[in-house]
């Protein structure tokens, strides 16, 4: 896929966004980095933030900073609402309070490093036991206390605690085979 790199100015037609313009260029973008991240969305979900990417990028457009990448704000925006997305645990929230959280994704060498990065950590997951992947998920994503996993699989906190220490270096591993040297603590 290519991704289109002009700036934002370019989608402009009369002072306002061309909204059919970007959701050409970028729709096939935003699935891409909806796959390649390591949270497993329903298709309904992925339509659904897809939409709402579109949907705050308009209703934003007066704060867009024209001389910017529009890749940029693409890539934040929909980073931020896969993230609320996983979070969201089945409730009805508004994405009114995400709206305003752009982020400026200026380099965009960063983005692809850290999409490479993403991949490695997604395949060296799902090469995870079932539990010990869910264990990992449950900490790291869905912000659930180490006493909270203990309790919900019936094992000790100093168990969860070792899983997701083991889970950690395996992860690092994995990334110093990739290239990517990083220090645990």
């Amino acid at each position: 896929m290519k991704i289109v790199e002009e700036i934002i100015e370019n989608y402009f037609d009369n002072n306002e966004l061309n909204i059919e313009k970007t959701i050409y260029d970028y729709k096939n973008y935003i699935f891409t980095i909806i796959s390649h991240s390591y949270v497993n969305l329903s298709y309904e979900d992925t339509e659904e933030v897809v939409l709402d990417v579109f949907l705050t990028i308009w209703k934003n457009q007066d704060k867009l900073d024209v001389n910017k990448k529009m890749s940029s704000y693409i890539a934040g925006v929909t980073k931020n609402l896969i993230r609320y997305k996983y979070r969201q645990n089945k409730t009805n929230q508004n994405i009114d309070e995400y709206e305003d959280k752009l982020i400026d994704f200026s380099n965009f060498e960063l983005v692809l490093l850290q999409s490479e990065q993403s991949k490695i950590i997604f395949n060296q997951l799902n090469s995870e036991k079932k539990e010990d992947r869910d264990i990992f998920n449950c900490y790291y994503f869905s912000n659930k206390s180490i006493k909270e996993i203990a309790k919900q699989y019936k094992i000790s906190e100093s168990k969860v605690k070792s899983k997701l220490y083991r889970i950690r270096k395996r992860l690092n591993k994995a990334l110093m085979k990739g290239g990517y040297h990083l220090n645990e603590k």
